[in-house]
Formats: C-alpha cells, sequence, structure tokens
C-alpha cells in the first residue's frame, strides 16, 4: 500500500474510514487483549486503559527499529452509572436500546498514540435518543447494524434516525474522535492529509 505514517491496532471499520478521512495512510496491526472492566474501574479509566493496551500490544509485535506510533482506540457508552459495550446477544441489545430510549447518554471515546512515548486522549460526547418503540427496537436488531457497536446501535447507518440532538463529537461516537487524534498525530510530528506537521493548532 506504499508508505504509510502509521498503525492501527483495530479491527474496526469505521476506525479505518475515519483515519482515511484525514488522510491518514497507515497498516493495520491484529491485536487482541482483555477488555473486561475491572472492579471500581470508573468507565473514564476504563475506556482509556483499553485504547492504551490495544496501542502497546501493537507495539510489541513490530520491530526495534520501526518508530513509527501505533494507534490503539476504544468507545463505550454510559447512561447513568452502567457502561453499554457490545452486546452479546438479542435479548442485551434489546435491553441496551430500552436503556437509551427517550433520554440522554454519554459516550466516551478515548485514543492512545504510542512510539517512543505514551499520548491519550478522550472524547465526551452527549447523545440524546428519541423515544424508542420495541418493535422498532427489534427491527433494528434485525438488520444487523447493532451488533458489534457499543450500546448496541450504529449512528453512522439507521440509528442516526434515533438520535434528537448531538453535543460533541460526531466521529467520536462512531468510535474515532478525529479532533483529539489529529491533536496526537501533531504532537507526534505527523501532519494530515498526507503532510508531515504542516498545521497548525488552534491558539
Amino acid at each position: 500500500m506504499g508508505e504509510f505514517e502509521l498503525y492501527l491496532a483495530s479491527a474496526s471499520p469505521r476506525r479505518r474510514e475515519l483515519l482515511a478521512q484525514i488522510g491518514m495512510r497507515y497498516q493495520l496491526l491484529n491485536v487482541s487483549i482483555s477488555e473486561i472492566r475491572l472492579d471500581d474501574e470508573t468507565a473514564e479509566n476504563y475506556v482509556r486503559r483499553v485504547a492504551r493496551d490495544k496501542a502497546r500490544a501493537g507495539r510489541q509485535l513490530l520491530a526495534r527499529d520501526d518508530s513509527r506510533p501505533v494507534l490503539g482506540a476504544d468507545t463505550v457508552v454510559m447512561v447513568d452509572d452502567s457502561v453499554l459495550g457490545k452486546p452479546r446477544d438479542r435479548a442485551e441489545a434489546l435491553s441496551m436500546l430500552q436503556q437509551l430510549s427517550g433520554r440522554e447518554h454519554q459516550v466516551l471515546s478515548s485514543v492512545a498514540l504510542i512510539d517512543s512515548e505514551e499520548r491519550l486522549a478522550l472524547n465526551r460526547t452527549q447523545v440524546s435518543f428519541r423515544k424508542l418503540g420495541r418493535v422498532e427496537c427489534e427491527r433494528y436488531w434485525d438488520t444487523g447494524e447493532c451488533r458489534d457497536k457499543a450500546g448496541a446501535y450504529a449512528i453512522q447507518g439507521y440509528a442516526a434516525a434515533f438520535v434528537r440532538e448531538l453535543r460533541g463529537s460526531y466521529s467520536g461516537v462512531m468510535g474515532l474522535p478525529l479532533y483529539e487524534t489529529a491533536q496526537l498525530l501533531q504532537q507526534a510530528g505527523i501532519g494530515l492529509f498526507g503532510n508531515r506537521n504542516e498545521w497548525s493548532q488552534d491558539e
């Protein structure tokens, strides 16, 4: 695929699309880590840790002389004190959608970029859903769209029709907050749109 600037330690097609959207050339790394939330671990600490662990696992796969950074990311949906990850089955997906129905929830998305340094960023976005009917949720499950998504929905797909209001980062809800990602890339000396650090951060 030619020269590339970084590695992506993620199997998510949404993160691949979002990196490509800002002109990043990357190579995929297949990593496997535990994504079990620890006892008494806050949602913020959990999502940061998983993103960092993915990037660290990716670094361990590289040759010693490969200095290109590895990017890891993780996203969770939080409503009240509950953290909603990917649903295990239909019943859990329907339960998650009913929890989100007619109310506001928070999406936490963390990015880790690791080369000789470790850099972390966290995005918080508030999303408000309209009221969802049981049959509507069942039909949404039948589309297959929500089966590997945090909170059992994909904002870039059919579930866009559920969203009444969003305050924050649309790309963060998709799984990779591009503003924070671009900041970390700049810190690592990587510019956008195929350029080497030729853009400026907001003053």
